[in-house]
């Protein structure tokens, strides 16, 4: 994802309070999601805060996205799979689920590009992620 575009992911929002569907936006170098008239943004999922320096916390955010997969110069469809728990630590659990099979990883503090590292070390050789998500500023 180049960052002139923006892509957009479907989810849900959990918390004690209950659930909502949410849509998170990302530009590759930032996220952004509104959560009950709250707008929240950062760098990084585990980073998200509102303009005044609210963070996201105590809550699950869950979504999907495309992330095609090549192998052999050839794209194939996948799926990424996302759980992100926010609270007094961050736990990111990410699944891709592609060729048959789910590759998956999870980490603590939310590292979404560490994550989907493990993720691509498990793929078989010759396999790799057919774009990139979020990249560092």
């Amino acid at each position: 994802m180049s960052s002139e575009s923006t892509e957009v992911w479907t989810g849900w929002y959990r918390d004690r309070s209950g659930a909502e569907a949410i849509v998170i936006t990302a530009d590759g170098r930032r996220v952004a999601v509104r959560i009950r008239e709250a707008e929240y943004a950062g760098e990084s999922f585990a980073a998200l805060v509102t303009a005044d320096g609210q963070a996201l916390t105590g809550c699950v955010l869950e979504w999907d996205l495309p992330l095609p997969v090549v192998v052999d110069g050839a794209s194939q469809q996948a799926t990424l799979s996302c759980l992100l728990t926010l609270g007094e630590r961050s736990d990111l659990s990410l699944a891709l689920h592609y060729g048959g099979a789910a590759f998956e990883a999870c980490v603590a503090g939310g590292d979404f590009e560490g994550a989907l590292d493990r993720v691509r070390r498990q793929l078989p050789p010759g396999a790799d992620f057919g774009r990139a998500l979020l990249q560092p500023a």
